[in-house]
């Protein structure tokens, strides 16, 4: 294992590489060190993106080479028009984006768990990142049987009194259809006294996706940070993955500076791709 400065050094060249031309970046790398295909699928959140246009984002995942993305409303709203969804799905297209899921989107009656099943099927993505109330929960299993879309819920930390931790939203679907599983926020499960990587082993079978941040404390005071500069054990979270095969993407939520996230986003990829691919 590679040590902390040699993941930041990666990851400064990495965002350097973004921002120079392709010769001048091949010119200091050698062949030999840069893995075939990374062992896991780095996306990113869209919320990371909030302060900007839709062009803005997909420039942004372009020069950090990040290649798929869980769209939130703020850039194709929950009420979105056939050709506006046609629209905004032509655009990551073109730019070899993949649009894997939508979310978050909050669930607090059934009309709402209605729109969002009902926007994830006209957006064609096969899963919800989002958080239905429990006392919702059993008409969303009814959604999810119905229309064959995963839901993945949320947690959001010690400020949410439903979902604080991936171990609060798992005691609520662990006996329900397995295609109701978990959005494991690692940032907000560390701030709320969860270890990542063992949640991630213990609810192996219903991690749909991740949200990748890391903070600062291991507390309710804990703030984002960028990936490598903070408390969060990546090196033991990349193990966990390993170990259960996790096929699902991995998406960063960069929340330190949402005016200008590019540094920070690139520092973030390049820190988590040096932890996975050099993990035994």
């Amino acid at each position: 294992m590679s040590t902390r400065r040699n993941f930041l050094l990666q990851a400064s060249l990495g965002l350097a590489a973004t921002s120079f031309s392709p010769l001048m970046a091949a010119a200091g790398r050698k062949s030999d060190t840069i893995p075939a295909k990374d062992k896991l699928s780095v996306g990113v959140a869209g919320y990371t993106f909030a302060q900007f246009s839709l062009d803005q984002a997909i420039s942004m995942m372009q020069r950090t080479n990040i290649r798929h993305i869980s769209v939130k409303d703020i850039h194709l709203p929950l009420n979105s028009s056939p050709e506006q969804i046609q629209q905004v799905l032509g655009k990551f297209k073109d730019a070899g984006i993949n649009v894997y899921a939508v979310g978050v989107i909050y669930m607090k009656t059934r009309q709402a768990v209605d729109e969002a099943f009902s926007y994830a099927q006209r957006v064609g993505v096969p899963m919800i990142v989002g958080v239905p109330t429990p006392e919702l929960l059993d008409y969303t299993e009814e959604k999810v049987k119905a229309t064959n879309i995963r839901i993945a819920i949320h947690n959001h930390g010690p400020e949410d009194a439903l979902y604080p931790g991936p171990e609060n939203a798992w005691k609520h679907i662990r006996n329900r259809d397995a295609r109701m599983g978990l959005c494991i926020d690692i940032g907000h499960a560390t701030r709320a006294g969860e270890d990542p990587a063992k949640a991630v082993l213990a609810y192996k079978e219903r991690v749909f996706d991740l949200h990748l941040k890391d903070v600062t404390q291991a507390s309710k005071d804990g703030k984002a940070t960028e990936i490598g500069r903070g408390v969060i054990r990546f090196d033991q979270l990349a193990s966990a993955l390993e170990k259960i095969k996790y096929k699902g993407i991995c998406s960063i939520e960069y929340e330190k500076n949402m005016t200008d996230p590019l540094p920070g986003i690139a520092e973030s990829v390049g820190y988590f791709k040096g932890v996975v691919n050099t993990v035994k």
